[in-house]
């Protein structure tokens, strides 16, 4: 009897050790509203670019309608889940869930990318594109994000979601707790160390040769943007560069064959430039330029593959770091 009783408590207590493993917390986390069950949906590509500040309902729209009422996901390094009754009031789809990844080890995990991989949209939030870069890159969850893309699943993002779009990033991973990196730090000595860029995050053929930034006139960016660009093309072997600055409330909706329409409050702007920059050294100011402008408000077009279009173009040079414009009266924006 003795015995028996031995043994039974030796069962109790290995299937206490493996219930203490199986509640073991995930290192993501994972918000969903709407249907449990994923479903196969038809999806239409295409990328939304947004500028930051608040959420554009149009560009949202835009998004859940080639989603092809499948699920809609978000992704964040950090935050909450504040997204899914925002999207799900707006948009008709089967689901809509948030995907919290705030570590590396989370990254790796096989069920993260699972979820990235059966869903027909991938919006990535506003936040620290640093943890982005940190965090996911070099993982499968950048891995997943990509085979969207090539899946023809439409893929979003605004500010630091924005700000890892193209194939340059500006990564902020030198910010720390302190300012962002201001245009007049970055036009001032464009080898600060918070002039932090990096190559290749997602695989988008229609932003290839492209850096983007985001509450681009809010904030004032059009300094840095060109600080950016002038880093990027002494370094590169490119003939030519691009920039796309969006400014809050303001998107770019891009098409699959490069057709881009801005929708929002604001503007956004196209930049072209060619050439090693006349002044580039560490501690003295910038001197760069002429960098080709193009600016787009609302229902403005262009070709981003001819890399062309709007009626409002312009020339930026940079003098000293100080920022010239050839648009009317002078103006940066």
């Amino acid at each position: 009897m003795k015995r028996i009783l031995g043994i039974s408590l030796l069962l109790l207590t290995g299937f206490g050790s493996m219930a203490c493993e199986a509640q073991k917390p995930k290192p993501y986390q994972y918000f969903r509203v709407g249907n449990a069950a994923d479903v196969s949906a038809r999806t239409q590509a295409g990328f939304a670019l947004m500028g930051g500040g608040t959420d554009l309902d149009e560009a949202f729209k835009w998004m859940c309608e080639r989603a092809g009422g499948g699920d809609f996901l978000i992704l964040r390094a950090s935050g909450t889940d504040d997204y899914n009754p925002y999207v799900q009031g707006l948009c008709k789809v089967n689901s809509v869930a948030t995907l919290i990844i705030p570590t590396r080890e989370a990254a790796m995990d096989p069920e993260v990318a699972a979820i990235i991989l059966k869903a027909e949209t991938v919006f990535l939030s506003g936040g620290d594109q640093a943890e982005y870069i940190n965090f996911w890159k070099g993982t499968p969850v950048q891995d997943a994000i990509n085979a969207a893309v090539r899946r023809g699943v439409p893929v979003g993002g605004t500010s630091a979601g924005l700000a890892v779009q193209g194939e340059y990033i500006y990564t902020a991973q030198n910010d720390g707790d302190g300012p962002n990196l201001s245009s007049t730090m970055a036009l001032g000595d464009p080898f600060h160390r918070q002039v932090v860029i990096v190559h290749g995050f997602i695989e988008n053929p229609l932003l290839v040769n492209v850096i983007t930034d985001s509450h681009f006139v809010a904030r004032d960016r059009m300094g840095r943007l060109l600080a950016m660009m002038a880093r990027i093309l002494a370094a590169g072997s490119m003939k030519e560069l691009h920039g796309i600055g969006i400014d809050q409330e303001t998107a770019v909706l891009l098409e699959p064959d490069g057709q881009a329409t801005v929708v929002g409050k604001g503007a956004a702007y196209f930049l072209r430039a060619s050439g090693k920059p006349a002044v580039l050294k560490k501690g003295v100011p910038l001197g760069f330029g002429p960098v080709d402008a193009v600016k787009l408000k609302a229902g403005g077009r262009f070709d981003v593959v001819a890399w062309k279009g709007g009626a409002e173009a312009y020339v930026y040079t940079v003098t000293d770091g100080v920022v010239w414009s050839s648009m009317k009266g002078g103006g940066i924006y």
